[in-house]
């Protein structure tokens, strides 16, 4: 055997080798109690973070679909840990309560979670009440303009930027927000576009405004110093992307014009 060959052979064997033990440290760091653990949020109205609630109780939605195909990937069970938003979730990455998610990024947030790779094209915009006058986003801008967001999500930490003049009504999830509205507490709701237009059947009357305060990404997140397994659902996420899956997932949760992060796509 010439030693080019002999070299590349060697080379090939070390680099299964590698893989095989970075993947055997990925799945200890993410199945570390012997099933995938995934964070998700409940709303009423689904998007590409909310999962909503079907008629038997069962969880749907896009992070469902796609913490399912990790969890097969990975051959072990799933078990979905659920919260009323991504702030709570986020706020519970030290304590071990669940292994990856699926959120919208923002620089606040990067500083508890580690993020992978985008899977969704994110803009947040505003739901004005029925019979508000508010025809514009720089129109929530104002003194007596009352906003109704979700603690401690990227949405209502750009919100609370960019209409400093209103009100803002700090609640703990998407059905309070709904019914700040609805009892005529609040003037608008602050969230994505996909979850906001799921709502528009909630609140006869109501209207999205056009544009946004909030451009960013939704992406694939793990606790923090969890880098084997980072790697490992950033490479996932990529496959999703690549195959279409994530696309399906979209589709089968009735989000057909939310759009996928292209290939590569970093927050």
């Amino acid at each position: 055997m010439k030693l080019s060959t002999l070299g590349a052979l060697i080379a090939t064997l070390l680099s299964i080798h590698t893989t095989k033990a970075d993947d055997d440290a990925a799945r200890k760091e993410l199945t570390s109690t012997g099933k995938l653990r995934v964070a998700v949020a409940v709303s009423p109205a689904p998007s590409a973070l909310y999962v909503v609630k079907g008629p038997g109780g069962q969880l749907r939605g896009v992070a469902i679909d796609l913490g399912a195909a990790l969890a097969k990937k990975l051959n072990v069970p799933v078990e979905y840990v659920p919260y009323l938003a991504s702030g709570e979730i986020t706020e519970a990455a030290s304590k071990n309560a669940w292994d990856v998610t699926f959120v919208p990024y923002d620089a606040e947030r990067a500083k508890q979670i580690d993020f992978g790779p985008a899977y969704h094209l994110l803009q947040s915009t505003y739901l004005v009440a029925p019979g508000s006058t508010i025809k514009t986003v720089a129109e929530v801008n104002s003194a007596g303009v009352r906003i109704a967001g979700v603690a401690n999500t990227a949405t209502f930490r750009a919100s609370s930027k960019a209409s400093p003049l209103a009100t803002t009504i700090t609640v703990a999830g998407v059905d309070d927000a709904v019914e700040q509205v609805r009892e005529g507490k609040a003037d608008a709701i602050a969230l994505s576009r996909e979850s906001l237009s799921g709502l528009l059947p909630k609140l006869p009357g109501s209207r999205l405004l056009d544009g946004g305060f909030l451009n960013s990404v939704t992406a694939v997140a793990v606790p923090p110093g969890r880098k084997n397994a980072l790697a490992y659902v950033a490479a996932f996420v990529e496959e999703a992307k690549a195959s279409g899956a994530v696309r399906q997932a979209f589709d089968a949760t009735g989000l057909t014009t939310a759009q996928v992060a292209p290939a590569g796509m970093k927050p």
